[in-house]
């Protein structure tokens, strides 16, 4: 079973994080396999938007697959994770076709990430989404990543997200503007991303491709701000080898600040 599928349906992209075992936690390949997919189609004529979905109704992405952070033990193994994602991100904020996330279940670290990136964000009623870290890892987001999400959501939200480490559901993420829209089930919310997906394909490309050229200027400035110092403290640290370790083996973390 392929980790993560892609088709193209007259003139519409669907790509599917296909772990549903895992709640569709993203190994490397997955990250990598999304943004070249992303590359691959911006100069494409035959797609016209793209939506990215989650297999099956417990989860759009539950985060990294943390399997893949055991190996982790160095400064340099933090930042180029982190140069990894902050990549992926941005092949997928920098494809000119329209971006649709089509949200279902649970949205955490890595997976929100995506989400947050794309144009749009629709979702389930069973939607939950946010960046529980602080009780999970104990580890933090990058510079860029902080600086996309207060620019998204503001600056309050994002501590207020990261600081109690809760998933808010899909009608508190409409009101803050994460969410545009809430379906009542998961087949509603398939038939609305296809739906949304073709009417915004029969727009004026350019004046799309315009609009979101003018976002990604707008969110440039946050990457100018220094932060590596601080991937380096958390993913280095004592707290996020025990993060790991008791994510792995089922059992509350025991912090240290250390």
């Amino acid at each position: 079973m392929e980790d993560l599928l892609y088709e193209l349906r007259d003139g519409i992209g669907f790509v599917t994080l296909n772990r549903p075992q895992a709640r569709n936690a993203l190994t490397f390949p997955m990250y990598e396999r999304l943004a070249g997919i992303c590359g691959e189609i911006a100069g494409d004529p035959a797609v016209r938007a793209l939506v990215v979905t989650g297999s099956g109704e417990k989860a759009f992405a539950a985060g990294t697959d943390i399997g893949q952070f055991t190996s982790f033990r160095t400064a340099e193994d933090a930042l180029a994770y982190e140069e990894r994602i902050d990549r992926v991100l941005t092949a997928i904020e920098d494809c000119p076709k329209p971006t649709i996330a089509a949200i279902a279940g649970a949205a955490t670290g890595g997976g929100a990430a995506i989400a947050a990136v794309c144009d749009m964000r629709i979702g389930a009623a069973n939607a939950r989404i946010g960046f529980p870290i602080a009780k999970t890892l104990g580890n933090c987001l990058s510079m860029a990543n902080y600086g996309r999400l207060a620019a998204l959501i503001g600056p309050a939200r994002v501590i207020d997200l990261i600081y109690t480490a809760r998933l808010i559901g899909a009608e508190e993420a409409k009101a803050i503007g994460l969410l545009s829209e809430v379906l009542p089930d998961h087949a509603a919310l398939q038939a609305r991303a296809e739906e949304l997906a073709r009417g915004i394909a029969a727009n004026a490309p350019l004046t799309m491709r315009a609009t979101k050229e003018a976002m990604r200027r707008l969110r440039l400035a946050a990457r100018q701000v220094p932060g590596d110092d601080l991937v380096a403290m958390c993913f280095t640290s004592r707290d996020f080898r025990e993060g790991v370790e008791s994510f792995l083996t089922r059992r509350p973390p025991v912090w240290t600040g250390t």
